[in-house]
């Protein structure tokens, strides 16, 4: 495939990227507000409900996620730049590594985190459609540049020709008319 054909399947790729709904599945995980059980005064005296982080398993989850997000909008800043494949090539390595170890710690941690398993099929799905892209955009690194072939002047065997500006000018020029220039009026 060719470079400037890779360019912008890599950010169609990113665009599709399920970050955000598995981003909004964190809302339900147990010990955060607003998850199934939390009452609005439990505990509190006072009504308002206690200020509690995720679990710690959870956090790290958060962090993977933002992570992978981080060098997801690296790589599509690179794409947008138009970024030579060696440059993008090296980013979607990174992104990919990330984006396993964000797989990873939602399928171990999904019970405790209460990641639906939709959520991971769907991170797993993306995941496996940007290893993909990633090689297509490797492939292409690693034949180098592309050699251009001749010009339209080498194919024919001839030298293009510039016009001589030295010549004198017979004074007819493109507003003339056959009763002279409007302009000199």
């Amino acid at each position: 495939m060719m470079p400037s054909r890779v360019l912008p399947l890599v950010l169609l790729v990113l665009a599709a990227l399920p970050l955000g709904p598995v981003a909004a599945q964190f809302g339900g995980m147990p010990g955060m507000p607003g998850s199934p059980g939390m009452s609005p005064g439990a505990g509190s005296p006072f009504g308002q409900a206690p200020q509690q982080g995720p679990p710690p398993g959870c956090q790290q989850l958060i962090s993977f996620r933002d992570e992978t997000q981080k060098h997801g909008q690296a790589l599509s800043v690179a794409g947008q730049k138009k970024a030579p494949p060696e440059e993008i090539c090296k980013l979607f390595k990174v992104f990919l590594a990330a984006e396993s170890k964000m797989v990873k710690g939602l399928e171990e941690l999904s019970a405790t985190c209460g990641v639906p398993p939709d959520a991971i099929k769907q991170v797993r799905a993306q995941h496996s459609k940007a290893s993909q892209m990633a090689k297509q955009v490797c492939d292409v690194a690693a034949q180098g540049p592309r050699q251009t072939g001749p010009s339209l002047s080498d194919a024919l065997g001839t030298t293009p020709t510039v016009p001589d500006t030295s010549a004198k000018k017979s004074g007819a020029g493109t507003f003339d008319t056959l009763e002279g220039s409007p302009l000199s009026r």
